[in-house]
């Protein structure tokens, strides 16, 4: 749509963000939404005990869909995310990536698709978690990594 264009070109900006930079910490308020071009953000909880668990990873032409719900809920952020390779990327700020929602079924359709996805991913995690043994998971991570050496 040429008036999205538009208002992209005047509200987007591009950043540069170093590997190992936390981008959010939990609580922390989202004032705007990266639109990953290059590089990976990692997403994890940590509990009480210390333990962590990565909820899912990003990268090109990917973003976050916990930032997305923060943004549209008005909340802080829930969980920690992390860069674990150098990146770059297009951000909007909070205030126009709600606006842009309301308005514009193409960017409404984005950000539906967006958590859509993710929230797949998600499941996928949880249920190896809470269904899969532990060694079952170690083995099935390492023919995967296997696989991907191979290629």
């Amino acid at each position: 749509e040429p008036t999205l264009l538009r208002e992209y070109k005047q509200s987007a900006f591009v950043a540069h963000i170093p590997k190992g930079r936390d981008v959010f910490m939990e609580g922390e308020h989202v004032d705007s939404i990266a639109l990953l071009i290059s590089g990976v953000v990692r997403v994890f909880k940590i509990g009480e005990m210390g333990r962590e668990i990565t909820l899912y990873r990003f990268g090109n032409g990917e973003s976050c869909i916990l930032t997305a719900n923060a943004i549209l809920n008005q909340r802080p952020f829930p969980a920690i995310a992390v860069v674990e390779s150098e990146a770059e990327a297009v951000m909007i700020p909070a205030a126009v990536f709600r606006d842009w929602v309301r308005r514009y079924d193409l960017w409404r359709e984005f950000v539906f698709d967006l958590l859509s996805q993710r929230l797949a991913s998600v499941m996928t995690i949880l249920d190896e978690v809470v269904f899969l043994r532990m060694d079952a998971r170690i083995a099935d991570f390492l023919l995967k990594k296997a696989k991907a050496g191979s290629s």
